[in-house]
């Protein structure tokens, strides 16, 4: 089946409760093998499938694994070893574990797509293909997304078996909340970070998404924002997995309020208070835009969604204007200090580009925990002792031998370097020494002769070295040699 609904609907528990309630009925016998298998396109979204999966079937005892890129193997095989019901996954860890024969899929009976239109898209496709070779074919397919066009509907029939397609909405409605109000503004790419902080000065803001199209965008933006002291984090695909966890678990605890995103938070991240969405960049298309601006006015509830559009994207916005029937097609130029962006948004009047110290009251991203800092610094404090004492005394050491002014032990002669005749090298230490240093010093109270062809006094070839080197070769030797080989 083909499952099609507006963002917030519930479509998880859409699937999730029926793929719960077939595979616990009792007719399939649970033993240890997955019996449904759910994909997902982002890890974000594949960790609160899981969660609400769980939460739907703590009753039942049901094993609800997830299996993400950006962990460590062994934890995840460890649990398929021990036996799991229900895989909820991305595409490329879960053909790495199937194909190290670790994860058998031979007994799925339920497949679910979700997000399916951006499953089928080129870029997941191959993928795809490959995981429904490894299903059996006697199955149930399920497919769920916001946005079905009819090129993914098309293709999708291609692999499913007299599907019905079910919209839970009216055919007449929207594919955006009525209860969601839609800002456009012309902005210019200099200007924006400083609009975007008066904007997140509205009265009764709750948390807030603010969108890029880029990673290193995203980034920049999160530390301009918390410069301006904004409890801000960024979740993009440059950022480990663990950095990533920790900014949405902050966001979701309300220790930030801001988190700055790339599309990797726009497909099915539920998050509840966020009241504010902003596309600080235009979105690609009018797919990005919907599913960017459906996480807020969800469930019922009220949201705002604001686009900056800069000189060289309003083509684009015009395009996903005309597909959404916005009316909207040409922004309204608008700046920091533009007295209708304070009206439209109820923006107070002395608000600036900074948030006074006064309203600077969440905890902020470093209140959350990393569990990969947590995890390197475990891995730290659990070497041996012996390590720990080997480590203190070289530390001892090398103060010592600062103390000394030399790298050598303390009580070490001093070693003197000197070059043979060859331009070899050779060190001298203790008595040796002076008289080393008592005939560098007759040496060079001579002067020092050259001869053609590149050769020094007493027919030795050239170092090939700058003259300062080649001074430095030949004044090793007293004047009675400089004389025998005249």
């Amino acid at each position: 089946m083909i499952g099609q609904a507006r963002t917030g609907t519930g479509k998880t528990l859409g699937f999730g409760v029926p793929l719960i309630q077939r595979i616990s009925a009792g007719d399939i016998a649970l033993d240890g093998t997955p019996r449904a298998l759910v994909v997902v396109p982002t890890r974000e979204l594949c960790l609160q499938v899981t969660q609400d999966l769980t939460d739907a079937g703590r009753d039942l005892k049901l094993r609800v694994l997830p299996i993400y890129g950006g962990r460590p193997y062994e934890l995840q095989i460890k649990a398929l070893t021990d036996g799991v019901d229900i895989v909820v996954g991305t595409p490329g860890r879960l053909l790495d574990l199937a194909e190290q024969r670790h994860l058998v899929l031979g007994k799925v009976k339920v497949l679910v797509l979700d997000e399916a239109d951006e499953m089928l898209d080129l870029g997941f496709l191959p993928d795809i293909e490959r995981i429904l070779r490894m299903v059996p074919e006697q199955r149930q397919t399920m497919l769920f997304s916001a946005t079905m066009p009819g090129p993914i509907i098309t293709l999708a029939r291609t692999f499913l078996t007299q599907p019905t397609h079910i919209r839970g909405e009216e055919v007449d409605a929207t594919a955006i909340h009525e209860r969601t109000r839609q800002f456009v503004y012309r902005a210019h790419a200099l200007d924006k970070v400083e609009l975007l902080s008066r904007v997140l000065q509205v009265r009764d803001r709750g948390l807030t998404l603010v969108f890029t199209r880029t990673k290193r965008t995203a980034q920049k933006v999160a530390d301009d924002l918390t410069e301006r002291g904004f409890a801000a984090g960024a979740v993009h695909g440059d950022l480990g997995q663990g950095a990533r966890e920790q900014a949405l678990r902050a966001f979701r605890s309300e220790k930030v309020d801001v988190l700055v995103a790339t599309d990797v938070a726009a497909r099915g991240i539920d998050v509840t208070g966020i009241t504010h969405v902003v596309n600080y960049q235009c979105p690609e298309d009018e797919k990005a835009y919907l599913h960017r601006i459906g996480r807020t006015g969800r469930a019922g509830r009220e949201g705002v969604a604001i686009t900056l559009v800069d000189w060289d994207e309003e083509l684009r916005w015009k395009m996903i204007s005309d597909a959404h029937d916005l009316g909207m097609p040409e922004p309204v130029e608008t700046y920091s200090t533009s007295e209708h962006l304070f009206t439209d948004l109820d923006i107070p009047s002395d608000a600036t580009g900074r948030l006074p110290l006064a309203r600077r009251t969440r905890a902020g991203l470093s209140a959350e925990h990393n569990d990969e800092a947590k995890q390197r610094r475990s891995a730290r404090g659990g070497r041996s002792g012996s390590g720990r004492q080997e480590r203190s005394r070289g530390q001892e050491q090398r103060r010592g031998q600062e103390q000394h002014g030399s790298t050598e032990p303390p009580g070490t002669p001093r070693r003197r370097r000197r070059r043979t005749r060859a331009g070899e090298s050779g060190e001298s230490t203790g008595p040796d020494a002076a008289g080393t240093e008592q005939e560098r010093s007759e040496g060079s109270g001579r002067p020092r002769r050259r001869r053609r062809g590149g050769r020094t006094a007493g027919n030795q070839p050239d170092s090939g070295r700058p003259g300062s080197d080649d001074q430095a070769g030949a004044s090793h030797s007293g004047g009675g040699d400089q004389a025998a080989g005249q």
